[in-house]
């Protein structure tokens, strides 16, 4: 009777033991992703012609994201995101992301927005297809965009049309624009 009091005790131990190990394991690994979220670099969008934008090809450069719309007031920022482009495409990538969330100022297909964009402002940066940027329809990417929680560094919240994300060479968030901040002007040339 005592030995199997004995042999009880010691597979509990040892179970107890196996489970601890275990957990701090599992503690560790989370604390390890919070502190290092995945960049922007995992995502991959379909583009306005059909194709797919992979931000893994953009390694190495700074990323400014922008959600755009034909219609809006701040529509003219499309000539100054593409001199922006044109100046520092060696270093910058910027990526429009058509969206129709604000005021119904987005309501073409992908063909119609892309013909827009290259008629009216000569667009040859990478534009997405059209999706969400806020509420239960909101793309993944822009989840990761605007959730601390997701990208390691700011809570943002998509207000209107022509907000911007700046990225690092490694995909990281460096900061949050809101529509009012022009592409040229000081705020984000000086963080290129």
């Amino acid at each position: 009777m005592m030995k199997l009091i004995i042999t009880a005790s010691l597979i509990s131990l040892s179970t107890l033991y196996i489970t601890s190990i275990h957990s701090d394991k599992l503690y560790s690994t989370v604390k390890v992703m919070n502190q290092n979220p995945k960049s922007i670099h995992g995502f991959k969008v379909e583009s306005l012609d059909g194709n797919t934008i992979d931000f893994a090809a953009f390694k190495g450069k700074k990323i400014l994201i922008v959600n755009t719309a034909s219609e809006c007031g701040y529509t003219p920022q499309y000539k100054e995101l593409e001199s922006l482009y044109e100046k520092y495409k060696e270093k910058l990538v910027i990526v429009g992301f058509p969206a129709n969330n604000f005021g119904g100022q987005e309501p073409g297909s992908n063909s119609e927005i892309k013909t827009f964009c290259t008629k009216n402002y000569g667009v040859t940066f990478p534009m997405a297809a059209k999706i969400s940027v806020k509420g239960d329809d909101m793309a993944p990417i822009y989840k990761w965009l605007t959730h601390k929680d997701e990208n390691g560094v700011l809570d943002a919240e998509i207000k209107w049309n022509f907000n911007k994300f700046l990225l690092d060479e490694q995909g990281r968030m460096i900061a949050y624009f809101p529509s009012k901040v022009t592409p040229m002007s000081k705020e984000i040339v000086d963080k290129l």
